[in-house]
């Protein structure tokens, strides 16, 4: 039986990103074929027994009670996780030693260091490199990082630059969400079969468990991290053009993040309170429960590498208005209306089209159905542990 060691010691705060979708899958579904053990701060083992993940923990810090918000306190975070990250594994030797396989679950420092520096010292262990995210130029006019973000995104970017480098050089595995990333670390020491692209998948199951509610109480639903690169100050503006031709149109928001604050003002200001619903941050069947309540999702991601989050919307039917960044274009999915980014007017067009066009509503929700509920974890999990055992 193998042995995988996860680091996510990154992780503060109760949100859940599509990378750590991921590894708790990877964590669900292969805690019967391998030995796992995950090194990672208190609040990524609360989210994984949360989810009744039962494998070995070992914590590397304790709750960080407070979100880094500011660029200094987001610096002090990376340095004091990393230096827990490494701390830790010097402390735990004897439970690495034999471990076949190290994944850092994220380019995040906290994450990243600490598998790099197990890889230099057991080269024999394979690194697996989650990579799911590739930040923006700071210098470039489409950036989403600006004004006061955009010291946060050039740190972001800027300390890509190491690890991207480090990750093509020494990782034996990098995982990405999509095939255009792909292409970014494909190299003679990385061939293809070795940077594969995870895309995500959806908890079928869960989905199906949940009964459509006829009765609907909400026209639209976002879920996603309250982040810069998801649109959500831009979803504010798009609401705001919605309800001047459907008064009555009601959008519900799940999810946290360092820009809730700003979207709550945004709310005020624009006189959207009655329109707006922060549903704060839900998972399971909650989640979908309020799916069950829309009529369509939306994701205005500026930049994205693919989320699974609108996914799991989409496979409760619910047609996605989205913006067409490029992982869109490749995947080429069905049962969505895909506008230019930042295109905010033609936005609330494509959001009224679903609403008040029930054939074209009814195309959409077919389309969605049928293409969402092909990415069933369970199978895409066991595909991607079949390629580490057959390449080790």
């Amino acid at each position: 039986m193998k042995k995988i060691v996860f680091i996510a010691n990154n992780n503060v705060g109760t949100g859940f990103s599509g990378g750590d979708r991921i590894f708790i899958e990877f964590l669900k579904n292969w805690k019967d074929k391998a030995e796992l053990v995950l090194f990672g701060s208190e609040e990524a083992i609360e989210m994984t027994k949360k989810r009744s993940v039962d494998v070995k923990f070992i914590q590397t810090d304790k709750v960080n009670k407070s979100m880094p918000g500011g660029i200094f306190d987001f610096i002090s975070h990376v340095f004091r996780r990393t230096s827990k990250g490494l701390s830790s594994i010097k402390k735990n030797r004897e439970i690495l030693k034999n471990a076949d396989y190290v994944y850092s679950v994220s380019d995040f420092y906290p994450d990243f260091i600490p598998a790099f520096y197990l890889k230099l010292k057991n080269p024999k262990i394979k690194w697996i490199a989650g990579y799911y995210l590739f930040a923006p130029n700071p210098f470039s006019k489409d950036s989403p990082y600006k004004g006061k973000q955009w010291l946060r995104g050039f740190f972001y970017w800027f300390t890509q630059l190491f690890s991207h480098f480090l990750v093509k050089k020494f990782a034996d595995y990098v995982f990405v969400t999509n095939e255009p990333d792909r292409e970014k670390f494909i190299s003679k020491r990385l061939p293809a079969e070795k940077v594969i692209a995870i895309r995500g998948g959806v908890d079928i199951e869960m989905a199906e468990s949940v009964s459509e509610d006829n009765n609907k109480k909400y026209d639209a639903v976002f879920i996603g991290r309250f982040h810069p690169t998801k649109g959500v100050l831009e979803l504010i503006d798009v609401w705001r053009i919605v309800c001047k031709k459907k008064p009555n149109a009601k959008l519900a928001l799940i999810g946290v993040g360092e820009l809730e604050q700003e979207m709550r003002s945004k709310v005020k200001q624009f006189e959207l309170d009655e329109k707006i619903s922060f549903l704060g941050f839900l998972d399971g069947v909650e989640k979908y429960k309020v799916f069950s309540k829309s009529k369509i999702a939306l994701y205005p991601a500026v930049l994205d590498h693919w989320s699974m989050a609108p996914v799991e919307a989409m496979a409760m039917g619910l047609p996605l208005v989205t913006f067409d960044v490029e992982t869109l274009r490749y995947l080429n999915p069905k049962g969505m209306i895909r506008i230019q980014c930042y295109d905010l007017e033609k936005y609330a067009d494509g959001i009224l089209d679903l609403l008040e066009n029930e054939n074209l509503y009814k195309e959409k929700k077919k389309e969605a159905l049928y293409w969402a509920r092909k990415w069933d974890w369970r199978v895409r999990s066991k595909e991607v542990y079949n390629i580490l055992a057959k390449g080790n």
